[in-house]
C-alpha cells in the first residue's frame, strides 16, 4: 500500500480515492466523531462551526441533538464539499447546515460568530497551529468552547501513513498548545477503542477530547 498517498488523502480528500478514503474514516472514527459531539455540550440555538467536516457522515447526529442549531462546515477539499452537500441535502435546504471551502486558517465569517468551534482529526495538519488558533479564537463568542477531537501521539505513531506529513500530539502538548495562545482548557474525556487492522498492523486506537474556553 501506498501509504504517502494515504496520508495526502487524508489531509486532503479528492477524487474517486478520496471518497472511498472519507468513507473509511467515517468507519474508523466512528467512536471519536460520537465522543467529540458528546463533548460539545449543544444548547438550543448554538451556531456551531466544524473544521474538517469530510463527507458531512455526522452531521445527522449533531442536528438530531437539538433541531434549533445552525451548523456550518468548512474543508480545503472541493471534494469533500460536494459530497458533505449532497449527503446533507435536506439539511441544506432548510437552512440548518450549509458547507463552504476554505482554508480554516482564512475563514470568511466575522468576529464573534460561534458558540462552538469543533474539528477532529485535523489538529496534525496544522502547518501553523498558533495561526489557526487564532482564527478560531477570533470567531469563537467569548468564553464560547472548541473542541478537539485528536488520537494521541504513542497510538498515532502505529498508524503506518502517520510518518508522511502529520504532527503527532501527545496530551500534554494540546494543553500546552492552548494555553499558549488564549484558550482555556476545562475538560479532558479520554476514551479506548476496539482494534483496528491496517493492513498486517494491528492499532489500538483511543479517543482523545479536549474542551477549552476562548479567553476573550
Amino acid at each position: 500500500m501506498d501509504y504517502k498517498a494515504v496520508a495526502e488523502q487524508l489531509r486532503r480528500p479528492d477524487g474517486d480515492f478520496g471518497r472511498k478514503i472519507a468513507d473509511n474514516m467515517n468507519i474508523s472514527n466512528r467512536l471519536i466523531n460520537e465522543n467529540t459531539i458528546h463533548n460539545l455540550a449543544i444548547n438550543a440555538g448554538d451556531n456551531i462551526l466544524e473544521i474538517g467536516m469530510g463527507n458531512g457522515f455526522f452531521v445527522k447526529d449533531i442536528l438530531a441533538i437539538n433541531g434549533a442549531v445552525k451548523y456550518t462546515g468548512c474543508d480545503f477539499s472541493e471534494t469533500m464539499v460536494t459530497e458533505a452537500t449532497k449527503l446533507n441535502q435536506a439539511f441544506v435546504k432548510s437552512g440548518q447546515a450549509k458547507f463552504i471551502l476554505a482554508n480554516a486558517a482564512e475563514l470568511p465569517f466575522a468576529d464573534n460568530s460561534f458558540d462552538k468551534i469543533f474539528t477532529v482529526n485535523t489538529i496534525y495538519f496544522w502547518q501553523n497551529p498558533a495561526a489557526q488558533l487564532a482564527e478560531i479564537q477570533r470567531l469563537l463568542k467569548p468564553k464560547a468552547l472548541m473542541v478537539i477531537g485528536l488520537r494521541p501521539k504513542h497510538v498515532m505513531q502505529n498508524y503506518p501513513f502517520t510518518q508522511h506529513g502529520f504532527i503527532l500530539y501527545s496530551k500534554a502538548d494540546v494543553i500546552q498548545l492552548l494555553e499558549e495562545n488564549n484558550f482555556k482548557v476545562t475538560h479532558i474525556a479520554e476514551e479506548k477503542e476496539p482494534a483496528q487492522q491496517i493492513a498486517d498492523i494491528t492499532v489500538l486506537p483511543e479517543s482523545l477530547i479536549v474542551v477549552a474556553e476562548a479567553l476573550k
